[in-house]
């Protein structure tokens, strides 16, 4: 083989090896973007039914008892995102069906997204919903969801703070329930008040912009 010959095929080669090399680029680009979150602007957001505060703001500590009739604070809050539903164990028909569909959006995420999230339902009525009955309630949506109550002045001065509002209700039978509402509150990674989600659930839709609002946060 001349001189040449061996130049021009040392070429090719060359030529082979850098397409290869940027087609692989290309494609790995292609994948690495396709695996990342879609950023929704803030009418997407909205349609989706998340609402976000211009600012983050901090609220007051708190201290509540879980399912494990354990301490409860704002530092359980800290290190990943929360989503709060403020409801009670004995609501016939919103806090299930919130809860189920939270579960549904939570089930469908991968596994290091799970840890990124977690789900608490603050129950509003502490006379009924001691940490046992929350034991029994909670993990049946999902054995990974939070559960916990505390006294009816804490449970109103954090609900106030986060903008949920509710009211213990008699019936004429003598028993009562507790109107809420019906908002899902979103707490980011440094405990602070994020904003929140409006009824009606969609799990896709929530975790779509879930995705969404921790990509950009």
């Amino acid at each position: 083989m001349t001189d040449e010959k061996i130049l021009n095929t040392g070429s090719v080669r060359l030529t082979v090896i850098v397409v290869l090399a940027f087609i692989v680029l290309v494609v790995s680009g292609f994948a690495y973007k396709l695996s990342q979150p879609r950023i929704l602007n803030q009418y997407e957001l909205k349609a989706n039914g998340a609402v976000l505060l211009d600012m983050p703001r901090k609220f007051s500590d708190f201290k509540l008892t879980d399912q494990k009739g354990e301490l409860f604070t704002q530092e359980n809050l800290k290190g990943k995102w929360t989503l709060i539903f403020f409801g009670f164990t004995h609501c016939p028909d919103v806090c299930p069906t919130t809860l189920a569909a939270a579960a549904k959006m939570y089930a469908g995420l991968k596994p290091h997204e799970q840890e990124q999230l977690q789900i608490l339902l603050v129950s509003l009525d502490p006379e009924r919903d001691t940490p046992e009955q929350l034991a029994k309630y909670v993990p049946y949506f999902n054995p990974d969801f939070l559960g916990a109550s505390g006294d009816k002045y804490m449970l109103l001065k954090l609900a106030t703070e986060l903008n949920v509002a509710f009211n213990k209700v008699e019936l004429e039978n003598g028993d009562y329930t507790i109107d809420h509402s019906g908002n899902m509150v979103l707490i980011n990674p440094y405990g602070h008040y994020h904003g929140f989600f409006r009824p009606p659930f969609e799990e896709g839709s929530m975790r779509l912009t879930w995705r969404s609002i921790a990509a950009s946060f």
